[in-house]
């Protein structure tokens, strides 16, 4: 799908919300072995600038990620619009998404910074999930979480620019994007669903 100016989003917290309440992306970059992908958790640093994340030691990305170029994508939920579902006559299908891009320069982190890192995730996570009492590393034997921490590697990468997109409609009327709403929420698509209620109606740059 093509980006367009009337689905980025109007709040310039949004994206950077999605990308904390997601916490999950792929890494792409360009390697001697042609194009890689990596999928991982991430951590969006407090001021925004830059995005954490580990990949497995032996991941095709991993030796050649440091000091390049990437591009993490953050995805939220997706559906189908069927063209019937509009009052309005000559109409086409669509999709409804939510992507957020982030561009940067990965850099490897250190293994103090690596274990930083896990500490943030596995509290963040661990919280989110209720946990009582959360998992710490601090339950682990300390020789096995050395090994296992030995078999990833940990990466930073400053973001340089952003490209959110948020496409849930927002370019049609709002009779229109009720029946949509009905539509994905009817096939199965009640997070979406939800955010269209929610955001849907931003039609900045429509």
């Amino acid at each position: 799908m093509h980006p367009d100016a009337a689905f980025r989003p109007k709040q310039d917290d949004l994206a950077e919300l999605l990308v904390r309440e997601i916490g999950f992306a792929a890494i792409f970059a360009g390697t001697p072995d042609g194009p890689r992908v990596a999928h991982t958790p991430v951590v969006l640093s407090e001021d925004r600038t830059t995005l954490q994340f580990h990949i497995a030691r032996g991941n095709a990305l991993t030796r050649h990620l440091d000091g390049t170029a990437a591009l993490a994508v953050v995805q939220g939920p997706d559906a189908y619009v069927s063209a019937s579902w509009y009052a309005e006559a000559d109409q086409v299908p669509t999709w409804n998404y939510v992507a957020i891009e982030m561009e940067g320069v990965a850099r490897k982190l250190d293994d103090g910074a690596l274990v930083a890192l896990l500490d943030t995730l596995s509290a963040q996570h661990e919280a989110r999930a209720g946990a009582n009492p959360p998992w710490t590393r601090a339950k682990m034997n300390p020789a096995l979480f050395s090994k296992m921490t030995g078999a990833i590697v940990g990466f930073e990468m400053r973001i340089a620019a952003w490209r959110p997109t948020i496409k849930l409609s927002q370019n049609k009327s709002a009779a229109e994007r009720d029946r949509v709403i009905a539509g994905v929420e009817a096939t199965g698509h009640g997070a979406l669903a939800q955010l269209m209620r929610h955001l849907g109606g931003d039609r900045e740059g429509a």
